[in-house]
């Protein structure tokens, strides 16, 4: 799989409604792509990319780092934010201010004000990586809304319902796709279904995303 070297340049944004209070924004970040690569690459020489383990001992197959006040973690003691990285004991990066102004404009597109993140998780999968269906749901403000950016290869976003029985809808998202939910969907089940290989022009064989949330 290939893509356009031209990839990087944005396209006219459409927004597609999910559900209510849910949204994907086509291509709305396929501008910023280098700048927020630029950004993930020195974000990640302080705090390196790591597999997270689950209370239970699996290891995630998504490689995870992040940048802001808080930073989501999970270890043997549970799910957590906490304000330094494990690994170093020392504080999580600054989130840059590209970062911070893609989550608030995206969040304000469809309706969110005042949307400003403390909290922003790195996730940089590679073949055969996937997420499976989970609640956003760590957060103390659960009025906030979750704004989610993706980067590089393309990846099935799985979109379910309040409780994880329901089926989930597919929905296929790419370069510079950002998917925004809150409101009565604030704690829908979602996840991605495993990557396919592929070479991206600017990410090379990873998609990478970034979520935006308030966490304290």
């Amino acid at each position: 799989m290939t893509f356009d070297m031209f990839a990087d340049q944005p396209p006219e944004t459409t927004t597609e409604t999910l559900s209510e209070g849910a949204f994907v924004l086509r291509q709305f970040a396929s501008g910023k792509g280098q700048r927020l690569l630029d950004e993930i690459e020195k974000i990640t020489a302080s705090a390196p990319l790591r597999h997270m383990k689950t209370p239970g001992g699996h290891s995630m197959s998504v490689a995870m780092s992040c940048c802001g006040s808080w930073g989501w973690v999970t270890d043997a003691g549970g799910y957590r934010y906490q304000t330094t990285d494990p690994c170093s004991g020392a504080s999580w990066p600054a989130m840059p201010p590209v970062f911070t102004g893609l989550a608030r404009s995206a969040a304000l597109a469809v309706g969110y004000a005042d949307f400003t993140p403390d909290s922003c998780l790195i996730n940089r999968y590679e073949p055969g990586s996937k997420m499976g269906l989970h609640q956003d749901k760590d957060e103390q403000d659960l009025a906030q809304p979750i704004v989610s950016v993706s980067l590089g290869l393309p990846q099935v976003f799985q979109f379910g319902g309040l409780a994880r029985r329901e089926r989930p809808a597919s929905i296929p998202l790419s370069h510079g796709d950002v998917v925004v939910w809150g409101g009565p969907s604030r704690l829908r089940y979602h996840g991605v279904l495993t990557l396919k290989a592929g070479v991206h022009p600017l990410t090379g064989p990873w998609r990478y995303n970034l979520t935006f949330r308030c966490a304290r």
